[in-house]
């Protein structure tokens, strides 16, 4: 079957791999579409280091083709998103409600494929750039089949991310003010989020001006070209003097995180998503902080993906969630060079790969 591997620094398209069947408490996918991250671009260029060779991808939706034992909550034929969270369900976090922390689902990837009879790592617990993909149960989420699974992909990593920044992690309250730097994938999806919450003001600020558009469909209230302009954070304070209740960084630089820091009024919450190199530093101003800011961390929306991407989906159909407008463009998986490179410059808000 078809795959898109990584293997001593060369990414390459494959048509021999081979995966094994669903064991107990694993589902079978057949993957039909699966979106290009810019977590997948930082494995390949070594921002996020993760051991070779490995399957990529780690956002998609398919069809279940079989389920191993134990398995109920989805069989053959359903139509399921992809979370990559395989956590334990039976940790102290998980027992929380806090599946994303749970120790037993980070830093320890499968091997579940397999090239010419030599194994090969799967990234993120999903490897969804492969026809087909086993994952633990949990990470099966039945949805509707009217969905289409091209936007579907995308809700297993933009839209958990970036809308549960929001709603899970930061909280956003109902009239409160949010910054978004970075109007990419998970940018637009923050923004869409302070929508659903009820943010009052929602400035999304990017140095593409080609973005405005998009950004104001999915929920900006205001639009800072930090191209056009010598000092963003002024900017952003003609529209918000005092600061911002939220500001996301989404991009993954540490002086922009400098500027989410100061960009807070008092009270503020500074919220990181972007993923810069993992040993970077950043700066801020530590007296700032003892106006009750807060710099926080967040790993993958906070999310409890059996519950979110359910609710997700059911605030799609309701017209309420944006995931059709995310595609930018669908690309059959061969075309994966041509989708690395229009992501990598800015052309598509997500790529969305096809088998």
């Amino acid at each position: 079957m078809r795959g898109v591997v990584l293997d001593g620094g060369r990414v390459r398209v494959v048509d021999d791999l081979e995966v094994r069947g669903p064991g107990p408490g694993e589902v079978l996918v057949a993957t039909a579409a699966a979106g290009l991250c810019h977590s997948d671009l930082s494995v390949i260029d070594g921002t996020i280091p993760f051991p070779s060779p490995v399957v990529l991808g780690h956002e998609g939706a398919g069809v279940v083709e079989a389920v191993g034992a134990g398995v109920t909550h989805v069989g053959p034929g359903d139509h399921v998103a992809l979370s990559t969270l395989a956590n334990c369900g039976a940790c102290a976090d998980c027992d929380r409600g806090r599946p994303t922390m749970c120790r037993k689902a980070i830093g320890r990837p499968g091997r579940p494929f397999s090239r010419r009879g030599k194994p090969l790592f799967q990234f993120a617990s999903s490897s969804a750039f492969a026809e087909r993909t086993v994952v633990r149960a949990v990470q099966a989420v039945k949805i509707p089949g009217e969905i289409p699974l091209t936007s579907a992909a995308l809700i297993g990593c933009g839209v958990l991310t970036g809308v549960g920044a929001v709603l899970n992690r930061a909280r956003v309250g109902h009239g409160e003010s949010v910054v978004v730097i970075g109007a990419g994938g998970v940018g637009l999806n923050v923004l869409q989020g302070a929508r659903l919450a009820g943010a009052a003001t929602v400035v999304a600020v990017d140095a593409d001006p080609a973005k405005e558009a998009v950004a104001r469909l999915f929920g900006a209230t205001h639009f800072v070209d930090a191209s056009a302009v010598p000092d963003p954070v002024a900017a952003v304070r003609e529209v918000l003097p005092t600061g911002a209740d939220h500001a996301f960084e989404c991009v993954g630089s540490v002086r922009l995180i400098r500027q989410a820091v100061d960009l807070l009024d008092r009270h503020g919450q500074a919220v990181l998503l972007g993923v810069p190199g993992f040993t970077e530093e950043a700066s801020f101003l530590v007296s700032s902080l003892y106006l009750d800011k807060t710099i926080m961390g967040c790993r993958y929306g906070s999310a409890r993906p059996q519950r979110d991407i359910a609710l997700y989906a059911g605030l799609y159909r309701q017209g309420r969630l944006l995931l059709d407008e995310l595609v930018t463009e669908v690309y059959p998986v061969e075309e994966f060079g041509k989708a690395v490179d229009d992501a990598r410059h800015g052309r598509v808000a997500r790529a969305v790969l096809t088998f």
